[in-house]
């Protein structure tokens, strides 16, 4: 039994804006222009919030984002940064984004 329904995706970041425009790119989302702060997709469950908090990130992400891309070279273009490479055991690429956070690049399948 559902007890619960996926709602939205909340980040802690330093620059919400700059976060959330980088963001939009990586995965296709838009802020609206009343609220760069937000990336809204074609359904609720598609709203991700970037949250303004004061501290720095200091540790590994509890939580992290995995992507599909073709293309790492694309994201580190845009201000990602290579934590590691497929090597012999991963064959996907870990990545970092702008404020440090980790994520996970995914080649399609097929």
């Amino acid at each position: 039994m559902t007890v619960a329904r996926f709602k939205d995706l909340c980040v802690d970041v330093s620059s919400p804006s700059e976060m959330a425009a980088f963001w939009g790119q990586v995965i296709g989302l838009t802020a609206p222009a009343d609220n760069p702060n937000v990336l809204v997709g074609d359904v609720p469950e598609k709203t991700i919030w970037m949250c303004k908090v004061p501290e720095p990130k200091t540790v590994k992400n509890r939580i992290h984002w995995d992507v599909w891309s073709a293309d790492h070279q694309a994201l580190l273009d845009r201000g990602a940064t290579l934590l590691r490479g497929p090597d012999g055991a991963i064959d996907w690429h870990v990545l970092a984004d702008p404020e440090g956070n980790e994520f996970c690049v995914f080649a399609p399948r097929g």
